[in-house]
């Protein structure tokens, strides 16, 4: 079926329900899914939602078609008329199977909408959320053969030392899979708690500030002054 071109989003009926449930718009859902960073029922909702909006594209194809052969461009002959029948055919066609997918997507926003108001997620350091983003593209924690030193390696060498994949595990925002040997590389993974931090929305504040982590740390050991 032929669709006119578009990079935007195409609303549908379902936008600010989503966002409502969600918290957040659905062009930020669509980057979350491309980032790998959501969990099974919001990556399916997210899915569903891509295949309305392309259901939601046809129906506007077809009824700019349709104005268009209702204006008075075209001279009014039996041609016309033929295909102005064949574009309601297809316009009536192209809103059943959005009709369709409205259903499917509804569905699957449902469980969501049913699990709201979520538990806001912790706000954590700006290095810890840093670390999250690299894990989020693939991450193994390694031991040196030589000097048994353990690193985690990242795609964007994201510097990730193991008392802060540590610190990560313990606040449940990472996993390790364990059944490989450390020589080899553990692959390390966000937990469903790491993709609603990452997925969360942001609070506002001054350029710079950093929220502070939860759990909280340890006090700091305060400086004597001279």
């Amino acid at each position: 079926m032929t669709s006119p071109p578009s990079d935007g989003l195409i609303p549908t009926a379902l936008d600010q329900r989503i966002e409502a449930a969600v918290g957040y718009g659905v062009e930020e859902l669509r980057r979350h899914r491309d980032g790998g960073l959501l969990d099974a029922p919001h990556a399916a909702l997210a899915d569903a939602h891509s295949e309305l909006m392309a259901a939601e594209r046809d129906v506007t194809f077809y009824r700019l078609r349709l104005a268009r052969l209702a204006s008075s461009e075209l001279p009014v002959d039996q041609a016309l008329f033929a295909r102005i029948r064949r574009t309601l055919d297809q316009l009536a066609t192209a809103a059943a199977v959005r009709d369709a997918n409205q259903s499917v997507a509804a569905a699957a926003l449902s469980p969501i909408e049913a699990a709201a108001p979520r538990q806001t997620p912790p706000q954590i350091a700006t290095k810890d959320v840093a670390a999250l983003l690299a894990i989020a593209q693939g991450a193994k924690l390694h031991e040196h053969l030589v000097t048994h030193r353990l690193a985690v390696a990242t795609p964007t060498r994201t510097r990730i030392s193991y008392a802060q994949l540590q610190h990560l595990e313990e606040m449940d925002l990472v996993e390790r899979d364990t059944a490989h040997p450390m020589h080899a590389g553990q692959p390390v993974t966000l937990t469903d708690a790491g993709r609603a931090v990452l997925t969360a929305p942001r609070r506002a504040g001054p350029p710079g500030t950093t929220p502070a982590p939860l759990p909280p740390a340890l006090p700091a050991v305060s400086r004597t002054r001279r």
